[in-house]
């Protein structure tokens, strides 16, 4: 006799979240708000176990189907925050995205109100939190206008590494773009998925960031979108991430 394999139960916040509905935090206030049932009594609870294959779930009346998945490239203007909402009123990704007619999607990890650049969006949340997390080490490639003209022993300083309250930040690689007068432009690889690594770096080394752009995340290129652009990944981008995840 065959034995049905146990599906696995995840919180009905998560569930939302999987579905491509809504982020999780979202979905936890939606069922607080007693707009949530599952197969067809209201839940109150966000850690609410569900199996995905078998359960039914509706928001506010109407079935929560899976969406159809979502893989976006942005490039990202200074001066906007990476989070669905802000409690200072400042402009949001999704301002920029306003006017696409897209389902839910969330930001891959964040770069802050002063950064710009490449930004990943999806609503694959298992897939955007294999991309952010730390322990995947999938490089990111910065170019980072600094107030300094670099020279070798600054750039092995970055690459020796410096501790920043707890933590102990390094590049995985630095060299020199171009130089100034008074500044230059360096391009610096991370491995790691620290909060504000650059930023917090060199404020320990004592140089001002005057610019801060990524330009790469693993083999995906920003290249020439244009500021405030987004576009989907291609199916090739798309596989040529999941291969430099998949070997590290």
């Amino acid at each position: 006799m065959k034995v049905e394999k146990p599906t696995r139960r995840i919180g009905l916040a998560r569930a939302l979240s999987k579905l491509g509905y809504c982020p999780r935090s979202q979905a936890a206030e939606l069922i607080r708000a007693s707009r949530v049932r599952l197969n067809g009594s209201v839940r109150r609870d966000p850690e609410t176990p569900v199996r995905l294959e078998r359960d039914r779930i509706a928001v506010d009346g109407r079935a929560i189907e899976p969406q159809h998945k979502i893989y976006l490239m942005m490039n990202k203007p200074r001066g906007v925050v990476t989070t669905a909402s802000d409690d200072q009123g400042r402009e949001t990704v999704y301002a920029v995205l306003e006017k696409a007619s897209l389902p839910w999607v969330a930001p891959v990890g964040r770069l802050d109100k002063a950064s710009e650049g490449l930004l990943l969006l999806t609503n694959d949340s298992e897939w955007g939190a294999r991309v952010a997390a730390p322990e995947t080490h999938l490089e990111k490639t910065y170019h980072v206008q600094v107030g300094i003209v670099a020279d070798e022993k600054f750039m092995q300083a970055m690459l020796n590494g410096v501790r920043s309250e707890d933590d102990f930040l390094r590049a995985a690689r630095v060299r020199l773009l171009r130089s100034g007068q008074k500044n230059c432009w360096l391009e610096i690889v991370l491995d790691e998925g620290k909060n504000r690594q650059i930023r917090r770096m060199l404020a320990a080394l004592e140089v001002e960031v005057l610019r801060l752009v990524r330009v790469a995340i693993g083999p995906l290129q920003l290249g020439k979108l244009a500021k405030g652009a987004h576009r989907p990944l291609t199916a090739e981008e798309k596989l040529a991430l999941d291969c430099a995840m998949a070997e590290k």
